[in-house]
């Protein structure tokens, strides 16, 4: 693991959350996407070497959607950069860790990502994410 590249925040509502956030963190949103294939929009704020994401559900079936019904607004996963994201997963998953991907897949902000299932790790979701190459 090279660092936590940043901490996902589930929210309802994008445009309500992006104004409280950019006072909140003193910084603009400096990017909005959508991962149609995770059913989730998503807002990225830097703060230092890290960012923080915000996660709105764009399908009531959507991941998002179900944690917000599940728990409501707030802290949902860390996600850490990795160099070789296959070769973490590989090495993860002979230590014993459940993965909810055994293969990484396109994520947001030019990343390719997999997540650890939290009932391996302790309670907490864990993400793997490695730039893609341009």
């Amino acid at each position: 693991m090279k660092r936590i590249e940043h901490l996902g925040i589930a929210v309802a509502d994008l445009t309500e959350a992006i104004p409280l956030y950019e006072v909140l963190l003193n910084t603009p949103c400096y990017k909005q996407e959508e991962v149609a294939s995770e059913g989730v929009k998503t807002a990225f704020f830097q703060v230092g070497e890290s960012k923080i994401e915000l996660l709105e559900a764009s399908n009531s079936e959507s991941p998002i959607a179900k944690f917000l019904q599940k728990n409501g607004p707030g802290f949902h996963h860390v996600a850490f950069e990795v160099a070789d994201i296959e070769s973490e997963i590989q090495r993860l998953q002979s230590a014993g860790f459940q993965l909810i991907h055994l293969s990484p897949k396109a994520g947001a902000d030019n990343k390719l990502i997999a997540f650890l299932h939290p009932k391996s790790s302790g309670g907490l979701l864990v993400e793997l994410c490695q730039e893609k190459n341009p």
